[in-house]
């Protein structure tokens, strides 16, 4: 094999898709911070016990590990960077109030998430620690779809769910672990079948509400449905309130509700959303609150957040026309090397001709080129 043959499921990225990709990692920087999310930037690596405290089997399994020559302890390449900022927020800032983080930065995947899905996401998200209340879960969610909006995706779909509904099914049906594990698998397959299997001895109550669950998805008839199928305890309808509370302040995006969707079940605190546009095969955006990520650092705090891959974006967000630029001739005159220095002080792409390479083109696509006109130094369309 070819030396300079590369990895499955990891790519270079050329000039042309790395500025598509630059500009939006910027464009999602700036709707950030417009509202208040303050930039972290978390080591690409840390100890292992420090980046899977708390984040159950999934991520332990999608992160490489390595031994540190420096200590001898085990150490992780991060797959998800959530867990990174719930310590910042717990041991490095440790404020009282409400914190507001974002982040924008590699992570590595030691198997890719879908077929066509890079082992190596660009991983934007937001978090916001410090407060309990559905205004903050509006705010991450508007903040994601303002996301979204800034990269002109269009047909964005805002799916929600709720994991305190399933939770609160299975304390009714009091099942082991070991049980609790078949069902959830048999949910996330939405297989009626085994489900009726697995809940046979199960009293009717708790059987009926799971075998139901699988058909709650679709628009906003799905909550009636659910307050009238599932059981009528203060867990189950918090959470129906708050999906309802939710989708009736989403605004420019549809809206869809599967009851039953544990992607990050065991993460997940209350209610949760993913994104989804036209071309893309997965959800681009998922996020939600969960107020559990930051207890395993010994603080506990209300967290809710999201995050997504800019790779995965850019892929379905549409090209942008390249930035027009100027073409100068090099040259060691003091005039000429001013001239070029003024437009660039003035934001200006100036691409200076080396000599012998007059003929060539390049990325830039100049439409524009600096001339001398007279004793002065004058740029003219080409």
């Amino acid at each position: 094999m070819s030396a300079w043959v590369l990895p499955d499921y990891i790519a270079d990225v050329l000039p042309s898709e790395a500025r598509h990709i630059e500009e939006i990692r910027r464009n999602l920087l700036d709707m950030a911070r417009s509202y208040g999310y303050e930039l972290v930037m978390p080591p690409l690596l840390e100890h292992l016990e420090s980046l899977l405290s708390g984040t159950g089997e999934a991520l332990d399994l999608q992160t490489f590990k390595l031994v540190d020559q420096l200590s001898g302890r085990m150490m992780g390449l991060r797959a998800d960077t959530t867990p990174q900022v719930a310590r910042i927020d717990a041991h490095l800032l440790n404020r009282q109030g409400v914190a507001r983080l974002c982040y924008c930065g590699p992570v590595l995947h030691t198997r890719p998430s879908g077929p066509h899905a890079t082992r190596e996401p660009l991983q934007f998200g937001a978090e916001l620690f410090g407060h309990r209340g559905l205004e903050a879960d509006l705010e991450v969610l508007t903040l994601a779809l303002d996301a979204l909006k800034v990269t002109q995706v269009q047909g964005i779909q805002v799916d929600l769910a709720d994991a305190r509904i399933i939770e609160a099914l299975l304390k009714l049906g009091d099942f082991d672990t070991e049980h609790q594990a078949l069902i959830l698998a048999a949910l996330a397959g939405k297989d009626v079948s085994e489900l009726s299997s697995l809940t046979a001895k199960s009293p009717a109550l708790v059987s009926t509400s799971l075998k139901h669950l699988v058909q709650l998805y679709g628009d906003s008839n799905v909550l009636a449905q659910a307050r009238k199928a599932l059981p009528n305890v203060a867990q189950i309808t918090e959470a129906l309130d708050h999906l309802d509370w939710l989708a009736r302040h989403v605004d420019g995006a549809r809206t869809s509700f599967d009851l039953a969707d544990l992607r990050g079940y065991a993460y997940y605190s209350g209610a949760r959303f993913s994104m989804f546009a036209p071309g893309a095969s997965d959800a681009l955006v998922r996020g939600g609150r969960y107020d559990e990520v930051g207890s395993v650092f010994g603080r506990k705090r209300p967290a809710v957040g999201f995050s997504l891959d800019v790779k995965a974006l850019v892929a379905v967000a549409p090209p942008r026309p390249l930035r027009a630029a100027i073409r100068a001739p090099w040259s060691e005159a003091l005039d000429v090397r001013a001239a070029i220095a003024q437009l660039r002080r003035q934001g200006e792409t100036v691409v200076c001709v080396l000599p012998g390479h007059e003929s060539e083109i390049d990325e830039f696509n100049c439409d524009r080129e600096l001339v001398l006109k007279g004793a002065q130094w004058t740029v003219t369309t080409i």
